[in-house]
């Protein structure tokens, strides 16, 4: 964070600990998940107790009841990470193109490493979800997990996401939402606000998880979310809740084009 002589301060144990008032803030998080991103997976599956081992698989279930029978051909992991969902996606639907992006070069490197030599259905780009370096309607399906929490431009991301789909395609969003009751929230805000970040502090990750249940505030309430995805120009949408309500996969399908939309030229598949 930055102190009000404009001096970036930093978590006690001197890791990143992105701060949204700072213009700097999109560098922060990139700098954060650099830090990260060696122990990403592990600490995750401490952290959710081995419950994000199982988030991911029920959000493509999920997908699969709320998607238009046929097949998915090309489909897009935004601020895949380590390469969790873009892994299990090409494995989900085989014969499928699965692409992952991200703005961090380090948990690209992660992803690569993870996985498996020979993968020709998967390979991975640098990009960031405010601008992506493909056509119009280049994808049957854009996915994301844990990602919204940290953008600077909500409405902006979901329309470029929008763009990238063709009509009738899918978005899948999976998310750490507010439990829906006040008895969960408590015990959830408990941990969530206080264990996990005693277990950053203990790998020498204060920063990143102090962050973490910062971002959460960041989110739209679902109704909120839900209207917009309506207003980047999806049209059915479906909330799955897991874990009562602890994350949230966010189902929407894209709409027509708006009329008299002209198609971007300039981006290359």
């Amino acid at each position: 964070m930055a102190d009000a002589g404009g001096v970036r301060a930093v978590a006690p144990d001197g890791s990143p600990y992105p701060d949204r008032r700072d213009p700097a803030f999109e560098r922060d998080v990139q700098r954060m998940f650099a830090h990260i991103a060696r122990r990403y997976e592990r600490f995750d599956h401490v952290a959710s107790l081995g419950n994000d081992l199982l988030w991911r698989p029920r959000a493509l279930w999920a997908l699969d009841r709320f998607r238009a029978p046929g097949p998915v051909r090309r489909a897009l992991d935004l601020g895949c990470g380590t390469g969790e969902l873009t892994r299990l996606a090409a494995r989900h639907f085989p014969g499928a193109e699965v692409v992952g992006v991200d703005f961090t070069a380090a948990m690209l490197a992660e992803a690569r490493r993870r996985t498996p030599t020979g993968s020709a259905a998967v390979r991975y780009g640098r990009a960031t979800a405010l601008s992506l370096p493909f056509a119009d309607a280049a994808f049957d399906l854009a996915m994301n997990a844990f990602l919204v929490r940290n953008l600077v431009d909500l409405d902006a991301a979901l329309r470029e996401m929008r763009r990238v789909l063709r009509p009738g395609g899918v978005l899948l969003i999976l998310e750490i939402t507010e439990p829906s009751t006040p008895a969960v929230a408590s015990l959830f805000h408990a941990y969530f606000d206080h264990v996990v970040p005693w277990l950053g502090a203990a790998v020498d990750s204060a920063g990143p998880y102090r962050y973490l249940p910062e971002s959460l505030r960041r989110l739209p309430p679902r109704p909120a979310f839900r209207a917009a995805l309506a207003r980047a120009g999806f049209g059915r949408v479906a909330l799955v809740p897991q874990s009562m309500g602890i994350v949230t996969a966010f189902l929407a399908e894209a709409g027509p084009p708006a009329t008299g939309d002209a198609p971007s030229s300039d981006r290359s598949r």
